[in-house]
């Protein structure tokens, strides 16, 4: 264990600053959507929106997303990093103060689109900025703790969000359930996720060249390799689809199956994201030990009995105490991956690499929402549950035939790094 810890500190030690820049930027915005994702549902509820609807608007935002990815990729080569990750959290940033000002369901869908626009040009840079500021020693490390730090931090925002629509609805004379009080708590996320924005201006990254941004080098790249990308991206295409179906909802799952008040539901998220911060930020060294590829079937494959029991256990703590094991289980290989993927293509294509990943994480998330929601309307949240084991276990599957199963000289080498 010492030297797991001294291992860790050193890799941290030698993060570049434009990592550390992103990783300040990245605990803000983790803590300001850490409260959104837990207050949005609630806040439309308020103003006499359904379940349908909420899918409705979470298929809006993930359709964007899915549909503008490719053309973001390339829009990411043309601005650079440091003007992408600005203009994607500017965008979000902008589009959930226009949700507080002028609620309406007609808005909400138009919003949505610009958020589905601005978080996919976010995560379509992301990844090729993070390889690009680390070296093959740390880059593990920096990918799993970026999104480790994120959830940590929404442990914080969800564990606050809970309480702060009862504070604002105290402090302005009204309900903790009204769309004033849950308005008011969409508006403090704003101003901090505003506050993220400031670490990124501090960005150093290199314009490229009229002659490094080539429209035919990522296609070219794509049609040598077709079978290659089609295998890194097909599992993450079926997990997506399953996550669509329960994760936008756990909010509702738990008010509706064990009738839990806000402040409760809240801690539940929290420290759900706490539990997964600290599974991706142990996932580095495990992965140094047995694998990548190892680690994602293993810790995927573990996942699924927790599932179960969080959809059908009897008593509530039992469903809480499965959600966190099966957050942190599920998502440690997440970052791990994403490293996997990026270090296997070259410099010119990661943008698009990126982009048909984030098209498969949102190909579920654009879909499945709507299903749920129709799903629970009429039939409650059994078949749901179901349907969501079946699709992981398949995804597992797929990882562990086309990266594990196979020999391991056959697996892509890594690519290395500008």
């Amino acid at each position: 264990m010492s030297n797991v810890l001294k291992t860790y500190l050193f890799r941290i030690r030698q993060f570049s600053r434009n990592a550390r820049l992103y990783l300040i930027s990245a605990i803000l915005s983790g803590a300001a959507f850490g409260v959104y994702r837990l207050l949005f549902n609630f806040y439309a509820l308020s103003l006499d929106l359904d379940q349908s609807i909420i899918g409705h608007i979470i298929t809006i935002n993930s359709i964007t997303a899915l549909a503008l990815a490719l053309p973001l990729g390339y829009l990411a080569d043309m601005l650079g990093r440091k003007a992408s990750l600005l203009a994607g959290g500017a965008l979000t940033s902008l589009a959930v103060a226009a949700m507080v000002l002028w609620p309406s369901q007609g808005l909400f869908y138009a919003m949505a689109v610009v958020m589905g626009a601005a978080q996919s040009l976010s995560a379509v840079t992301m990844a090729p900025f993070l390889l690009e500021n680390s070296g093959m020693e740390e880059r593990t490390y920096l990918f799993s703790l970026s999104q480790g730090l994120t959830m940590t931090a929404s442990f914080v925002g969800n564990s606050i969000g809970g309480y702060l629509p009862t504070w604002i609805g105290q402090a302005r004379g009204v309900e903790a359930t009204s769309s004033a009080a849950y308005a008011g708590a969409l508006g403090i996320i704003v101003v901090v996720s505003a506050l993220a924005i400031l670490p990124l201006l501090a960005l150093r990254t290199p314009r490229l060249t009229t002659a490094e941004r080539s429209l035919f080098a990522p296609v070219s790249y794509a049609v040598r390799n077709i079978g290659t990308i089609g295998k890194m991206v097909l599992p993450m295409l079926i997990t997506s689809i399953g996550a669509g179906l329960f994760m936008p909802f756990m909010n509702i799952f738990f008010r509706v199956v064990y009738n839990q008040p806000d402040p409760v539901i809240g801690n539940v998220l929290a420290w759900g994201a706490l539990f997964m911060g600290i599974g991706l930020i142990i996932a580095p060294p495990i992965a140094e030990r047995i694998g990548k590829i190892q680690l994602v079937v293993i810790t995927q494959g573990l996942s699924i009995p927790f599932l179960a029991l969080l959809g059908f256990a009897p008593w509530f703590w039992m469903s809480a105490l499965a959600h966190y094991v099966r957050l942190s289980l599920m998502n440690m290989g997440g970052p791990v991956y994403n490293a996997f993927v990026m270090e296997r293509v070259e410099p010119k294509s990661r943008a698009m690499v990126a982009s048909l990943t984030s098209m498969a994480w949102n190909f579920g998330w654009a879909f499945s929402p709507s299903v749920s929601g129709w799903m629970q309307v009429e039939y409650g949240f059994g078949p749901v549950y179901l349907s969501v084991i079946a699709i992981y276990t398949l995804s597992v599957f797929l990882y562990w035939a086309f990266f594990w199963k196979k020999n391991p000289a056959e697996v892509p080498n890594p690519v290395p790094a500008d």
